[in-house]
């Protein structure tokens, strides 16, 4: 699965060829410019179906606001083939993904959380779970919420009610930044300390 495919398409493609893997899914954990951007180019180059929460479909037109925005071109869209919700299971390969719906830095914001898996001989995997965090959670921040569809209330409701409550070994993976764990945050982010 490809997830956030913003831009680049032409390096991701070349990491998908060069290890023969076949993209059977794009995913997208929110619709901003930097996360979709490049979905339209990752479908025909690979025919996956595109993912996308449908509580960002409303933002997801407004994309040439975003462009000017930062002063890029408008990417073209593409068709938004299934809507995950909070709590469907999506499959690539052996990997198997929870969808966990966070609202607040969009509407439509999702995480993604991957368990412990096993490899083709049966071999558990012995890394803790990931959650592939979008912009929902960063190592010591939160997603900015001052943009269209954007809540402050809403994400640190999300991140409390949804995320706290995973294991503190759970690996966090956000969209920018560095890796970090919910342990980690659970204890060290101001933002999370408010209450």
């Amino acid at each position: 699965m490809v997830i956030d495919p913003g831009d680049d398409i032409d390096e991701i493609l070349a990491i998908v060829a060069r290890h023969k893997l076949r993209v059977t899914a794009i995913i997208v954990t929110h619709s901003h410019i930097d996360h979709i951007g490049g979905a339209k180019k990752m479908k025909a180059a690979t025919g996956a179906p595109v993912y996308l929460n449908e509580n960002d479909l409303e933002l997801y037109k407004h994309l040439g606001e975003q462009a000017l925005m930062i002063g890029v071109a408008d990417p073209e869209k593409t068709e938004i083939d299934l809507s995950p919700k909070d709590g469907d299971t999506i499959r690539a390969g052996r990997i198997e993904a929870t969808v966990i719906h966070t609202p607040g830095h969009t509407p439509g914001s999702i995480c993604l959380l991957v368990p412990q898996f096993s490899d083709r001989d049966g071999v558990e995997s012995l890394e803790p779970p990931t959650l592939i965090a979008g912009d929902t959670l960063f190592r010591g921040s939160i997603g900015r919420t001052d943009l269209r569809g954007g809540s402050t209330r809403t994400i640190l409701k999300s991140i409390k009610d949804k995320l706290l409550p995973l294991d503190d070994a759970v690996i966090v993976i956000p969209g920018h930044g560095e890796e970090t764990t919910i342990g980690y945050e659970r204890v060290h982010n101001p933002f999370l300390q408010l209450n």
